[in-house]
């Protein structure tokens, strides 16, 4: 154990994306077991499935949470019922969330189900509920009875009980109050890790509020400290997200020595009062700045303590090069360093992130099982580390028994178990009580409001049918399923994936393979990418060329490409997809220069392009061919597809090469030859594009480029030899064009593809989660500059929950880095040119008298400041804003479908986004709204290819939808050959029929 916690970093790094199979073949011999070890295990096992059996069958909201599981439409109704209902403060959209949510599923189903007489009562009172808020018609003796008691009967019914189900899962409304929870005769025995309830910070006032919680609690449990060995008494844990709101990697230089401070004075308090603290784990993208931030506050010093911990997830595929980095480290230091074991909280969204930045794999294990030997063998390691005093958090009867099995033979008593408070119960008693083993119960503190998303996170994670809680209460589970060997298990596979999770470069299976992204959250990639775009030399814009010349070169070799099969052109898109990556370094570089993006949006644009590349190859395929049709006898009736001729391609500056490139690829892969005009600020994106393609095989004078102004692209659209046009930009301008392309009475009718802007509105009701709106105005109001034709330009809010989303807003507006687009901490840099900053800014200040906010700019960067204006009502806001400019106006509860026909009478239908846990809400404004795009509970921004087909209606577009599986029709015409089979003489199919008569 000679190793430093430096020499091991290498070794996480090489495990983080590493294949499944590799990584659980390290790890399967540790978590292995011989078969008298086995039996010994099954022996306690079976043992301890008997006393939390006992201890389940007396707790009443276990059962209940058995008999409302996250698998039925009632366990789901609960969840959303519980996650949303303490939050919303008027009346009217609290009845009609608890009408949304119990007045659906049929609760009879579950009477008499239960031997438990509360969970049965609760059950009646479900069903009571239901006769009191379901849907008109199907009122009762019983409703009309009680209706003078009505809805604030079943209001106050139901907030009392989702209080009492807090009380269940948090220790405490206070520090005060859960230190007398903790210290009555039902958590004799136990110790507490006390977590001061909150999610991460989205402001600096939260950050500063949390720490002050955490300072104060540190306190207040020192007060109260028994004696004896430290690991004896209460401890207290903290979340690093909880006290910085911009604990990522880009953002490392301000909060990871703000937190080292902050941690350092949280360690001293703990260290003065004689108790332990221990920084919970977060997120796999957060761990190296974790372990950065506890190295340095572990080698402080701080004689005569050694209370500091540290949380490891076992489901990451690090989790056992951290506990060797975590041994390492305390021996480098000489002080003993607590480790708590965990399975790992945050599976599901880790899993989803991952697949939505396209990485190589998961940074953890896709099967349960896998986690499980993740543990054994993380377990086996603490406990051969005498460095290290072992926290082992589960619920789980095996892992307890194999730990319990472990240790007995080695001889080590030094360590404990955990359980979360509120669950396990049964698990552990004997144990402290007649065996004297340590268990420590992770005691959450915090108001209702703040348990809210705990909560949910706990219920997912036990109610999610591979959990060892689910598990052991259905019935239908036997003990030697409970107990299976994991380790077996997942030998019987050979270590692979669980065959329901892809990896992301398969997430759409045969039909095409993912955009690859770059981890970015990954500090040396960040680093390698942001010195390429520091050294890239944007190339020379391209030479002018002739419009009238290029249409002419297209003209000309259109036949010979449309006569190619398409699966030709397609294999031609699919090269020119893996180029795009090959070189994806240098385009983000030229994004980043020329189009003046951010690198999380360059990156996200080449990763479009790639995927409109990818997608209309593969859509081209399945549509292009030969259909034949039904018809009398004698004859064939076929239909095919077939290019028109000549395009234009009329791409904009925001999106200057997946936008560009989207257009060009729809257009070649169906048959026809393009000339393309991209926006005067961005030429060199463009052409450096079209290189690739060329590179890829497309024909020169198949792709045609001309550069210029609005000038350039009135003499492409108005020759006649163009057949059609992809236009994305302004409305103004498609009018114009489609004034073009109609007036020609000479010229054939062609069509006209547009994409134009959009004045588009966010609505936010009572029910929302106030930290996930503000997230999500955040990425679709200034996110890019605001120069996306999806962004938010209209924030309408209901107004009992108005100044608590604004006062939010605001503060976390203020952790917003303005700036150089090539510096990675920049959130918002500068708008495209100066015109458009002129432009910008001259309406900003026009507004000042109504600003509710505003950010301070750098000067001479062309940088808009955010800023929010506030509008007495929806139809003020008459134009769009390209900017991070976002106006915001209240609506009153009870009147959203006004709300929705206020926003559909600007006539714009681009995007619309909503933020609401009542289920009728969203399907009443998907009815209402007149919107290509609805995003229901997220941002409204960065629409996938093939996913979430883009495109407006009304005055912002045309369709069909870019990205979708109707775009390529709008690129081809139909022809239809009806050949008479007889005209050779009979009909030889007919005659050839056997008679059976």
């Amino acid at each position: 154990m000679t190793d430093s916690p430096e020499t091991i970093l290498p070794q996480m790094r090489a495990l983080h994306r590493a294949a499944e199979p590799e990584v659980l073949a390290g790890l399967l011999p540790a978590a292995m077991l011989d078969a008298a070890t086995r039996t010994a295990v099954e022996h306690r096992a079976l043992a301890l499935l008997a006393e939390l059996r006992a201890a389940q069958a007396s707790g009443w909201v276990n059962r209940f949470l058995h008999q409302y599981r996250l698998n039925t439409a009632e366990g789901v109704a609960l969840l959303s019922l519980a996650e949303a209902f303490l939050r919303v403060p008027d009346a009217a959209t609290a009845d009609l969330l608890i009408r949304d949510k119990l007045g659906a599923p049929d609760w009879s189903d579950h009477l008499g189900d239960s031997d438990s007489a509360l969970v049965n009562s609760a059950t009646w009172g479900l069903v009571i509920t239901r006769a009191l808020v379901g849907e008109e018609g199907r009122a009762s003796v019983l409703k009309r009875l009680i209706a003078r008691a009505g809805e604030p009967f079943v209001r106050q019914g139901v907030g009392a009980a989702m209080r009492l189900m807090g009380q269940v899962f948090v220790m405490g409304r206070t520090i005060e109050e859960a230190l007398a929870r903790a210290d009555d005769k039902d958590n004799q025995g136990f110790s507490a890790s006390f977590d001061m309830l909150g999610e991460a910070a989205r402001t600096a006032e939260d950050g500063e509020r949390y720490f002050a919680s955490y300072m104060a609690a540190i306190k207040a449990v020192g007060r109260t400290a028994r004696g004896g060995d430290i690991t004896a008494r209460h401890s207290i844990s903290v979340k690093l997200s909880a006290l910085h709101p911009r604990y990522e990697t880009a953002h490392a230089a301000d909060c990871v020595p703000a937190l080292t401070a902050m941690l350092h004075d949280l360690a001293d308090a703990a260290a003065a009062a004689g108790i332990g603290l221990t920084v919970d784990a977060e997120e796999q993208d957060r761990l190296d700045l974790s372990l950065g931030i506890i190295s340095a506050v572990a080698r402080r010093p701080r004689p005569g303590w050694g209370g500091l911990g540290m949380a490891v997830q076992a489901y990451g595929k690090r989790a056992r090069a951290v506990i060797a980095w975590a041994g390492a480290l305390a021996g480098e230091t000489g002080v003993q360093l607590t480790v708590r074991l965990v399975k790992g909280a945050y599976w599901d969204s880790e899993i989803k992130r991952t697949q939505e930045q396209g990485l190589a794999d998961y940074p953890l294990f896709t099967r349960k099982a896998a986690t499980d030997v993740s543990y054994l063998a993380c377990a086996r390691d603490m406990l051969a580390d005498t460095r290290l005093y072992p926290a082992f958090a589960t619920h789980n009867a095996l892992t307890v028994a194999t730990i319990l099995e472990w240790a007995s033979r080695s001889g080590r008593k030094d360590f404990e178990f955990q359980r979360l408070h509120g669950m396990g119960e049964g698990l552990f008693e004997r144990l402290v009580r007649e065996v004297a083993w340590r268990c420590r119960t992770y005691a959450p503190v915090g108001g209702h409001r703040d348990l809210l998303a705990y909560l949910v996170r706990r219920l997912l994670e036990n109610g999610a049918n591979s959990s060892f809680v689910h598990q052991l209460a259905d019935a239908s589970v036997s003990d030697a399923d409970l107990l299976a060997d994991p380790a077996a298990k997942i030998a019987r596979v050979g270590g692979s994936p669980h065959p329901s999770i892809p990896l992301p470069s398969a997430l759409y299976g045969s039909s095409r393979v993912n955009s690859a992204g770059i981890d970015l959250g990954d500090a040396q990639v960040l680093a390698e990418l942001a010195n390429h775009v520091a050294g890239f030399a944007l190339p020379a814009a391209p030479a002018a060329a002739d419009v009238a010349g290029s249409i002419a070169a297209a003209h000309a070799a259109f036949p010979a490409w449309n006569r190619l099969p398409v699966t030709a052109r397609a294999d031609t898109l699919d090269r020119l997809a893996d180029l795009l990556e090959r070189d994806r370094a240098d385009l983000i570089a030229a994004l980043v220069q020329e189009a003046r993006k951010t690198m999380p949006d360059a990156l996200a644009e080449v990763r479009e392009a790639v995927d409109f590349c990818r997608f209309y190859a593969a859509e081209a395929r399945r549509i292009m061919v030969t259909t034949s049709l039904p018809g009398p006898t004698g004859e064939r009736n076929e239909l095919r597809l077939a290019g028109r001729g000549v395009f234009a391609a009329i791409a904009p500056w925001n999106f200057p090469l997946a936008i560009f490139l989207g257009q060009v690829a729809a257009a070649l892969v169906t048959g026809n030859a393009v000339v393309a005009k991209p926006a005067p600020q961005t030429p060199v994106i463009a052409a450096m594009a079209r290189a690739l393609a060329l590179e890829a095989g497309v024909p020169a004078a198949v792709f045609g480029l001309v550069t210029g102004g609005g000038e350039v692209g009135a003499a492409l659209v108005a020759h006649r030899r163009i057949m059609g046009v992809a236009f994305t930009g302004s409305t103004a301008t498609a009018r114009r064009i489609a004034r073009t392309l109609i007036d020609d009475e000479a010229r054939p009718l062609v069509p006209l593809i547009a994409e134009t802007g959009g004045i588009n509105a966010m609505i936010v009701d009572s029910t929302a989660l106030t930290e996930q709106v503000v997230a999500d105005v955040i990425t679709s109001a200034f996110r890019s500059a605001g120069q996306r034709c999806s962004a938010l330009r209209l924030l309408l809010v209901q107004e009992d929950v108005a100044e608590r989303t604004l006062a939010m807003l605001k503060g976390a507006m203020d952790t917003l880095r303005l700036g150089d687009p090539a510096d990675p901490a920049t959130d918002v840099g500068p708008v495209i040119d100066a015109a458009a900053f002129e432009r910008l800014e001259t309406y900003r200040q026009s507004q000042r008298s109504r600003w509710v906010h505003a950010l301070a700019a750098p000067t001479g960067q062309q940088i808009i400041a955010p800023t929010i204006i506030r509008l007495d009502a929806p139809g003020d806001l008459a134009a769009e804003w390209f900017g991070p400019i976002l106006h915001v106006a209240t609506w009153p509860a009870g009147q959203l479908a006004q709300t929705v026909a206020a926003v559909n009478a600007s006539g714009y239908g681009l995007t619309m986004g909503l933020h609401s846990r009542i289920a009728s809400v969203a399907a009443e404004v998907e009815q209402l709204a007149e919107v290509g795009n609805l995003y229901v509970n997220r941002s409204m921004i960065g629409a996938v290819v093939g996913s979430q087909p883009f495109g407006g209606e009304g005055l912002s577009g045309t369709g069909f939808k870019a990205g979708g599986p109707h775009y390529l029709y709008r690129f081809v015409t139909e022809r239809t050959v009806s050949t008479d089979t007889t005209s050779a003489g009979g009909n030889a199919s007919l005659l050839s029929i056997e008679d059976i008569g």
